[in-house]
């Protein structure tokens, strides 16, 4: 299936109808298929071809919907960019990508020089061959070890990934959507604008997550459906409880991803808004993968359950299935799992296992089938010949009265080669070593960090994922 398959029944079927609310100016499902068939007429004009690629540099706006619209409809790969990196990343995007175009750079096209030129262009859409197969994006992704690469998803991927959720998520034109996640990232496109376009529902999206006035987007549209990221619901949490309660009042879902989300927000938020967050699992190369149900059990500190479509196997170090209850590596196969990354085949060939994606992420599931995420097999911890995982640690920490957030990572050691070290954001002052023996209590004795450093933050990427390469190393 195309995007444009996907997208056509809201774009012309509900042509009249209001989609899309912006700073203020309201736009129907029709004003966005007309602007875009005009941009797409433009870049054809400008030489644009089917598996082209558009590097987009572009914070929310209508007009990096217009841009990614256009590129659907002519076949280009949409590559964004996170509007967060800075020169050395851009430039390792814009030689890896190799655009046929750059826009909302100094060295690109502009983005006001195009709409001017685009509004002499018919809303007419371009000649151009698409089939599912086509590759619609390359998302980069955040290169924690080492640099990014671009993961290659075709118009299937993101199609059977939005279908996917429309029906898991019960998602339909009756929703109005809150948007605040970026557009460059996986999360706010994959999920975000093809669920609200392939359902026809109503969107407001906002530039970014602004806590201070959130409460204020929240009130005034009255949203049925939100997608955040941990980092939103703790801020969400500073709403005064007679507002939360009334926000609580016209959602149907709050979905959480990208990040882990902590038993402890999970419980708050439902006792505050009286909703019970669905945390979801997905990744850029895979879309999304597992998820708890809409109607049945959401577990605090789980991912839920494999999405329809999407096979899952735990995996030990040898490639052996594991044990329920048992920790092994996530690996995944299903229609929303891209083929392979950007000009990397060596990378592509080691990325995939006998026709299953190797996630790099550790889990566990339970007997009913519950998946439950133990990090990332880069985190593992092997001290003096135990494997240890640092999520464990670090929700153990975050249930400690005064702690805010705790980031656990290996640091080396002379006799059992690496040992946890947390680092904590603290309430208040703490003492470490109060938080040493409330580990001892419950913690095997090889789990215990043998530091705790005290820090203002954690270093986090655009959609709140801690960056653990990122923290001080010990002197």
């Amino acid at each position: 299936m195309t995007l444009l398959e996907l997208f056509d029944p809201s774009l012309i079927g509900r042509r009249d109808t209001a989609a899309l609310d912006f700073q203020g100016a309201t736009y129907t499902f029709g004003d966005l298929d007309a602007r875009s068939d005009r941009l797409a007429q433009l870049f054809q004009a400008r030489g644009l071809k089917t598996g082209d690629r558009l590097c987009v540099y572009l914070a929310n706006s209508v007009e990096m919907i217009d841009l990614y619209l256009a590129s659907v409809k002519l076949g280009l790969i949409f590559a964004p960019i996170n509007i967060l990196y800075r020169d050395r990343e851009i430039t390792h995007i814009l030689t890896d990508a190799a655009p046929s175009a750059v826009i909302g750079l100094p060295s690109g096209w502009s983005v006001s020089e195009l709409k001017k030129e685009a509004s002499a262009y018919p809303n007419q859409r371009p000649n151009a061959s698409l089939t599912a197969d086509t590759p619609a994006g390359i998302i980069y992704t955040s290169g924690t070890t080492g640099t990014s690469k671009g993961a290659v998803l075709t118009h299937n991927n993101f199609a059977a990934n939005a279908l996917t959720l429309l029906d898991a998520w019960q998602i339909s034109s009756a929703d109005r959507l809150l948007l605040a996640l970026p557009l460059f990232h996986v999360h706010g496109l994959g999920n975000g604008l093809h669920t609200w376009l392939a359902s026809g529902c109503r969107m407001r999206l906002l530039e970014r997550f602004d806590h201070q006035n959130i409460a204020d987007e929240f009130l005034s549209f009255e949203p049925t459906l939100f997608f955040g990221v941990p980092a939103m619901y703790v801020r969400l949490l500073d709403i005064p409880g007679g507002q939360a309660r009334q926000i609580g009042a016209s959602m149907r879902l709050f979905v959480s991803g990208s990040a882990p989300l902590t038993p402890q927000t999970f419980e708050e938020f439902r006792a505050k808004f009286g909703h019970t967050i669905l945390e979801r699992y997905g990744m850029s190369e895979t879309l999304m993968n597992i998820s708890n149900p809409y109607s049945g059990k959401r577990r605090a500190g789980s991912i839920g359950l494999p999405l329809p479509g999407v096979s899952v196997r735990l995996l030990d170090a040898h490639g052996q299935p594991v044990a329920d209850g048992e920790t092994g590596e996530l690996y995944l196969k299903g229609s929303n799992i891209f083929g392979g990354y950007w000009r990397r085949e060596e990378a592509t060939k080691a990325a995939f296992l006998d026709g299953y994606f190797r996630t790099g992420d550790l889990a566990v599931r339970s007997p009913d089938g519950y998946y439950t995420l133990s990090g990332r097999k880069s985190d593992l911890i092997i001290s003096g010949g135990f494997n240890i995982y640092p999520r464990e640690i670090e929700e153990f920490l975050e249930e400690q009265e005064g702690v805010a957030e705790a980031a656990v990572a290996a640091a080396p050691d002379r006799v059992r080669g690496e040992v946890p070290i947390a680092y904590i954001v603290a309430k208040r002052p703490l003492d470490a070593r109060d938080l040493e023996a409330r580990c001892r209590e419950k913690l095997a004795s090889f789990k215990i960090p043998r530091s705790f450093v005290f820090v203002d933050k954690l270093p986090r990427n655009a959609l709140g994922k801690i960056q653990k390469h990122l923290l001080q190393p010990l002197e």
